[in-house]
Order: structure tokens, then sequence, then C-alpha cells
């Protein structure tokens, strides 16, 4: 009985440090990483004013930009999907009221568009540009929607004193404005001494 006592107290001691020992080994695994689908991008919105001398007066040009998540979606050349835009172009009388009112889409551009840039390209801008006579000229661009690319089709949007409104395609992107141009050649006619 003496040897059975011992034989058994062995037992649970050989028991115990068998427990202990699965007890402090670490098992070390990874998480699955899970890849959510990233949905599709938007362009930041954004808010231009700017107070023009047209006709004698201070008119205010607001342009709005917003993501449109009705449009059909954009992609880039990776395949990134992006929202298209919607902007809008304001222009204020001095007295307040509004002179001049229309939302541009992609659509607003489309004959100048080729296929792959209607279905893919995004509106990506229309800013203020100029005054040339008496019309307000606006820039405008369509392409991809990745802020990396150069990759884009130039606008000019011009409004005339009645409201009017002509869209081409700007064969010149590159050019300075005549304001500027003039000014620049005065700085070069000061540095040549003439």
């Amino acid at each position: 009985m003496k040897y059975f006592g011992i034989a058994l107290l062995a037992s649970l001691c050989l028991l115990s440090a068998c427990k202990e020992e699965k007890k402090t080994k670490d098992i070390i695994t990874q998480k699955p990483i899970i890849v959510k689908k990233q949905g599709p991008q938007a362009l930041e919105s954004t808010d231009n004013t700017d107070a023009v001398q047209w006709l004698g007066k201070t008119y205010t040009v607001e342009i709005h930009r917003r993501a449109d998540k009705e449009m059909p979606l954009t992609r880039d050349e990776s395949g990134a999907e992006y929202y298209d835009n919607r902007i809008q172009v304001k222009v204020i009388r001095p007295d307040g009221t509004e002179f001049f009112s229309r939302e541009y889409t992609k659509q607003s551009f489309r004959e100048y568009l080729n296929e792959s840039t209607l279905k893919d390209g995004a509106l990506l801008a229309v800013v203020f540009n100029e005054v040339k006579d008496d019309r307000l000229v606006l820039a405008a661009s369509v392409g991809s929607p990745d802020a990396m690319s150069d990759d884009y089709v130039p606008f000019i949007i011009s409004i005339s004193r009645m409201g009017d409104v002509h869209i081409e395609k700007d064969n010149h992107p590159d050019e300075i404005p005549d304001a500027e141009q003039n000014a620049q050649q005065d700085t070069e006619d000061e540095e040549d001494g003439v």
C-alpha cells in the first residue's frame, strides 16, 4: 500500500507537470487579413468665389464642385472607381441678384470627348479665368479622376453679357491669357533694359 501511494503521488506529479507544460507553450498565429473592397472615391468638394470687374461693375463668380452619386461611376487608368462631379456656376450682380446659374456635368462637353473619356472620365474642374472683351471666360477640364494623372481635355466656357454660353475645346491650354502676357512682356522688357 505504501508503494501504491508513492506510485499514485508520482503519477499525479507527472500529470500536473504535463498539464503545466502545455499551459506555458504559446502558439502564435496571425489573424487573417480581411481585405474589404474599397468603395468609389470622390474628388474633394470645392467652393470658389471670385470678385470680377465686368461691364464697369463688380460681379461675383461662384463655382461649386460636388461628387454626384447618382451619375454612372468613372474609372482611372488602374480601374479604381470614382464618383463623377457636378459643378454649379453662378454669376451674381452687384446688387446681389442672380445674373447666371447653370450646372455642368461631363455630358455638357460630350461633343468634344472621345468614347473612352466620355465613359470613364470625370468633370474635373471649372474655374474663372479672365474677362475678355465683354465676356466672362472660364476654364474647364474633363479627364482621368486620378489626381496624379495629367490625362484631361481642356475647355473654354464663355458667358456673354446677355447670359449666352459658348463652349469650345481649348486648343492652346498652355498659352498665357492676354493680361498676364502683357504683364510678363513688360517685365521682360524691363529686364532687357528696353
